[in-house]
C-alpha cells in the first residue's frame, strides 16, 4: 500500500541583520493603556519584560525593506533548498497580518495581495499558480501548511509555497511595553505531493478559535502615550488574558492532534510552538506532557530562537524550523524520520497544531 503524504521538501528564512538590543529601552517612557505612567526606571522595566518573555534582543528590517521583499527572499531560499521549478508551483499562500507598512508609516498594505507581489517578486509566469494571502493572526503560517495540506491530499495542488511575513517594527507603539516583544522576520517552505509505503510529513492537525471573549485580546488601539492621536492605531494586546487562555486551551488543542495522528506520545522527539513568550511557551508545553503523565526535560523537546529573534509572528515556527534543519540553532538537531509537532496561538483567537513525521 502506498501513502500519499504532504512532505516539506526545502525550508527558507530571512532574518533581518539589524539587531535591537533590551539597553536600546532603558531611555523609553512608557505607560499604561490608560495613559499613566509605568512606575520605575527605563532599566527596571526592561529588566522585568526580560525575566518573563526571555527576549533580550530582536530583529528590525532596514528602512527601504518590505514584507512582500523579506517574503521573497525567504521564499527564493525555499525554492533553492527544495532544487524545483518554480514555474511548477501550484499555490503561493503568504501568511501576514499588515503587509506592506512602509517606513514612517502606519498604513497596513495588501493591494494587491502580498502573494501577488511575490510571485511577481519570483517572476513565475505560470497562470495556474495562485496566490493568494491568508490573515490568522500569528498561527498564520501553520494554517497555511493545512490549507497546503488539503489541496495536496485533494487532488487540487502537488506543489505548494507557504510563506509567514510580517514587520511588526513597523505597527508598534514607542510608549507601550509591548513594543519590546515584536520583531520582524519571514518564513517559508515548498510543500509536495510525495508517495511512499510509510505516513509521512503531515500526519494530522487541528485547529480552533475563540471569539465569544476572546476576539479582541489582540487588536489595534491608539498609543499609551497621553494626548495622542486616537485615529492612528497600534499593535495592541491583552498580555494577560492571552497568557491565560493560552495556557488553558492551547494543550488540549496539540493533544487533538496528536490523538487524531495515533502515534504514541513518547515518539514525539521535538515540539516547534510559537515563539510568543518563553515562560507561557515553557508552560504551555509542560501541560501538554501532563496530560499523558509525562514531565519531559523541556529544554531538550522545545527549541527556542526567541531569545534573539523575538515574536516575529507569523514567521516565528518557520524561521525556527529552517534554522534547526540547517544547523543553525544550538543543540537542537531533527532527523529523518522523526516525530515533531508544530503549534502556534494568537489572534482571532484562534490555536492550531499539526504532527509532522520528518
Amino acid at each position: 500500500m502506498e501513502y500519499l503524504n504532504t512532505v516539506i521538501t526545502g525550508t527558507g528564512s530571512f532574518i533581518p541583520k539589524q539587531k535591537i538590543e533590551n539597553r536600546q529601552y532603558f531611555k523609553n517612557t512608557f505607560f499604561e493603556k490608560d495613559q499613566t505612567p509605568i512606575k520605575g526606571t527605563g532599566e527596571e522595566i526592561v529588566g522585568k519584560f526580560k525575566d518573563i518573555t526571555g527576549i533580550s534582543e530582536r530583529r528590525w528590517v532596514q528602512e527601504n525593506q518590505t514584507v512582500s521583499e523579506i517574503a521573497a527572499f525567504a521564499a527564493e531560499d525555499a525554492i533553492s533548498s527544495a532544487n524545483i521549478d518554480r514555474e511548477t508551483i501550484d499555490h503561493i499562500i503568504v501568511a501576514t497580518n499588515f503587509g506592506d507598512v512602509i517606513q514612517g508609516t502606519i498604513q497596513t498594505d495588501l493591494l494587491p495581495s502580498i502573494a501577488a507581489r511575490v510571485k511577481n517578486k519570483l517572476g513565475i509566469v505560470n497562470s495556474n499558480c495562485v496566490a493568494y494571502d491568508l490573515i490568522f493572526g500569528c498561527p498564520g503560517w501553520l494554517q497555511g501548511l493545512i490549507q497546503a495540506d488539503s489541496f495536496i491530499k485533494t487532488g487540487l495542488a502537488k506543489r505548494c509555497l507557504v510563506i509567514g511575513a510580517e514587520t511588526l517594527s513597523r505597527v508598534v507603539d514607542v510608549y507601550d511595553r509591548d513594543t519590546m516583544i515584536f520583531s520582524d522576520g519571514a518564513g517559508a517552505a515548498i510543500i509536495e505531493g510525495v508517495t511512499s509505503k510509510q505516513k509521512k510529513g503531515i500526519i494530522s492537525s487541528a485547529t480552533v478559535t475563540d471569539t465569544k471573549d476572546e476576539a479582541y485580546y489582540l487588536y489595534l488601539g491608539k498609543s499609551n502615550k497621553p494626548d495622542s492621536d486616537p485615529d492612528v492605531r497600534y499593535i495592541k494586546m491583552h498580555g494577560r488574558k492571552i497568557y491565560e487562555y493560552s495556557l488553558s486551551n492551547v494543550p488540549k488543542a496539540i493533544k487533538a492532534a496528536m490523538d487524531k495522528s495515533e502515534i504514541p506520545i513518547d515518539e514525539v522527539k521535538k515540539i516547534l510552538i510559537h515563539q510568543a513568550n518563553e515562560k507561557m511557551d515553557e508552560a504551555i508545553v509542560q501541560r501538554f506532557f501532563r496530560q499523558y503523565g509525562i514531565r519531559p526535560e523541556i529544554k531538550n523537546v522545545m527549541p527556542m530562537n526567541i531569545h534573539t529573534m523575538g515574536n516575529s509572528s507569523v514567521a516565528t515556527v518557520p524561521t525556527l524550523y529552517d534554522m534547526i534543519l540547517k544547523g543553525n540553532l544550538k543543540n537542537h538537531i531533527i532527523n529523518n524520520d522523526d516525530v515533531i509537532i508544530f503549534a502556534s496561538v494568537g489572534a482571532g483567537m484562534s490555536i492550531n497544531a499539526i504532527v509532522y513525521k520528518q
